[in-house]
């Protein structure tokens, strides 16, 4: 089944949701705000995306500029600021299978899919 991490204020994330809606394809919604990836859900997460995990940080949020923007961040120090702050998260990301893409583009997760 497709899962899609799914923030209800993001533009991007609704689109995401009524495109998978009108295509009919059974997906399982996942409010990430409100049910926090774990640190092993961001690194399985990060596989699938296959990126590097400042790859998936939304730099222009708040938190992220007054916390992090400018520091010199390992790997594990990013996925920690991820899980603990999960608005820095890109949006949305469907997953499906082993796979998975921030769908921002819905003309790449139609080709995804």
């Amino acid at each position: 089944m497709i899962q899609v991490l799914h923030n209800p204020r993001c533009g991007k994330s609704r689109n995401c949701l009524a495109f998978l809606t009108s295509s009919s394809k059974k997906h399982e919604i996942i409010d990430y705000l409100q049910q926090p990836l774990s640190i092993k859900e961001i690194k399985s997460l990060l596989q699938k995306l296959q990126v590097s995990p400042i790859t998936l940080v939304r730099q222009k949020e708040a938190i992220w500029i007054e916390n992090y923007k400018g520091k010199t961040l390992t790997d594990e120090e990013i996925i920690t600021a991820l899980s603990t702050n999960p608005i820095l998260i890109e949006r949305p990301i469907v997953i499906y299978g082993d796979r998975a893409l921030i769908a921002r583009d819905l003309e790449k997760l139609e080709c995804f899919l």
